[in-house]
């Protein structure tokens, strides 16, 4: 079985080396599409398969696994890593595969859509003096793009508590506790909504007059690293998702971390996600200091 699946991830990354649009997985065409469309091209594909759970049910086996993707990109005379890591289900019928599907993690973004939370206003909150260090905040969206810091709680939609703890390893300061409309803060068991809810940490960057601030810009390249994005897959007002700023590419645009469908150096405008639909709205946050 563990040979059946490397023989059918080892398809995969050839259809993409070799741009092949022959086959008939979407996910695969729209990204090939997507570096097209940028004038960028993928050089080389690396994938590393790990079992994670198997079932038995009578003549069936069900075989979880996960694929570290590696997308080596070249644009122009800049070359650079981008990462994924895909959760998948194999099924096998008296040990011959008959199907392999990845479980799409940014459709649980849509499906479990977060409690819309409305947040206090913060003109009371006393002023905290800060200056956001983007070194240490790219720095831990790094090291931690594919695990989970166990000084937090993990979420099963984990983008927004990454993101702000990204925020927070930069200089933001904590303010609020203990109320969870107000603010923005964890404390170990506790957080507000803005910390954890993709919707509310929209709302409270764009009205925060202390504290963590930020500035929204028109265009994705005005980011610095260190900002944030903010993503309305549906286009209905409800913010459903949120990524980091971690580098650019070769025409300045920005390249993302994000929690949930794990990834690093992402192209910012997600075309190649199952959440993406034509309808989609973004909004651009830079941090602001606050001397």
């Amino acid at each position: 079985m563990k040979d059946q699946i490397k023989a059918h991830v080892k398809w995969q990354v050839e259809a993409y080396v070799k741009s092949k649009k022959d086959h008939e997985n979407e996910h695969i065409i729209k990204k090939i599409e997507s570096f097209q469309n940028r004038n960028a091209e993928i050089v080389k594909v690396m994938a590393n398969t790990t079992i994670t759970d198997r079932k038995q049910e009578d003549d069936h086996t069900y075989v979880h696994y996960d694929v570290h993707m590696q997308y080596l990109i070249k644009q122009k005379d800049k070359m650079y890593m981008e990462e994924k890591l895909e959760h998948h289900l194999a099924s096998f019928y008296k040990d011959k595969l008959y199907e392999s599907r990845e479980l799409n993690q940014e459709d649980i973004i849509l499906n479990q859509r977060q409690i819309e939370a409305e947040l206090e206003e913060n003109d009371d909150m006393p002023r905290i003096s800060y200056r956001y260090d983007r070194l240490k905040a790219v720095q831990y969206a790094e090291k931690w793009w594919n695990s989970y810091n166990p000084a937090y709680k993990k979420f099963e939609v984990d983008c927004t508590n990454y993101i702000s703890q990204c925020l927070h390893a930069g200089g933001a300061p904590m303010r609020g506790y203990p109320n969870k409309s107000k603010g923005w803060w964890m404390r170990s068991n506790n957080w507000s909504y803005s910390w954890s809810v993709a919707n509310s940490l929209r709302i409270y960057l764009a009205s925060s007059t202390a504290g963590l601030q930020a500035r929204e810009v028109g265009s994705p390249h005005e980011l610095m690293l260190g900002d944030v994005i903010c993503y309305d897959f549906q286009g209905d007002g409800r913010f459903d998702h949120n990524t980091i700023v971690t580098g650019k590419d070769a025409l300045g645009m920005p390249l993302v971390n994000a929690h949930t469908s794990n990834s690093r150096m992402r192209y910012w405008a997600y075309e190649d996600s199952t959440a993406y639909t034509p309808n989609i709205q973004y909004k651009f946050f830079t941090i602001v200091d606050n001397p």
